[in-house]
């Protein structure tokens, strides 16, 4: 389900998609197929991302899941899933979306990166409410569910429109060159995270 401020640009976009023949991007076989890896077994940026994106819909799945009782295991649940998606949308938004901008070829293109903006931006609007609400609630039940469907719509949008145009857009030495961009941001990522945590607990 697509967020509504969003769904009347993307159905202009897939209409003028349908009229650009030359350069069709809506099919991929990628998804069928195992994690695009180097010879020393680097991932290349898509198939990094796209276990980023299984992590966190497993993470949801298991919120979603969980009993009204279970606070303490959704709290925690909900703060793994928190830091994932401030992880992931980092790495993305510093180096894969700068990269997939600058290869743009047409304005469905840039209208894609546009759009991935603006969705993670809908994503960092509920999650606060999210968190707000007592976990054993169906108030928080509901708010989670919205989440989910948010972030597997995103998820979703990238794996079958963006990624294959990535694919068209940028060879495969670049892609690794991005795999391992991606998986050093991350690593700076995760780090400042514990760093943040350390310093609220010693406070």
């Amino acid at each position: 389900m697509a967020p509504p401020l969003l769904t009347g640009q993307k159905s202009n976009r897939r209409r003028g998609r349908q009229k650009e023949k030359a350069m069709p991007a809506q099919k991929s076989t990628t998804r069928k197929k195992p994690a695009r890896e180097g010879k020393e077994g680097h991932k290349d940026a898509i198939a990094l991302l796209k276990e980023d994106h299984e992590r966190v819909r497993k993470l949801l799945g298991e919120l979603e899941e969980s009993a009204d009782r279970a606070e303490d295991k959704r709290k925690k649940l909900l703060s793994t899933i928190e830091d994932e998606l401030k992880i992931h949308t980092k790495i993305e938004e510093d180096v894969f979306y700068p990269a997939f901008f600058d290869a743009a070829r047409t304005s469905d293109d840039k209208e894609l990166y546009y759009e991935a903006i603006e969705e993670h931006h809908v994503v960092d609007l509920v999650m606060p409410e999210v968190k707000g609400t007592d976990p054993s609630t169906n108030e928080f039940a509901a708010k989670a569910k919205v989440l989910k469907d948010l972030v597997e719509h995103h998820a979703e949008e990238e794996e079958s429109e963006m990624f294959p145009r990535a694919r068209k857009l940028m060879n495969r030495e670049r892609l690794m060159e991005l795999g391992d961009e991606l998986a050093r941001a991350k690593e700076s990522a995760r780090a400042g995270i514990m760093e943040k945590l350390t310093g609220m607990i010693r406070s």
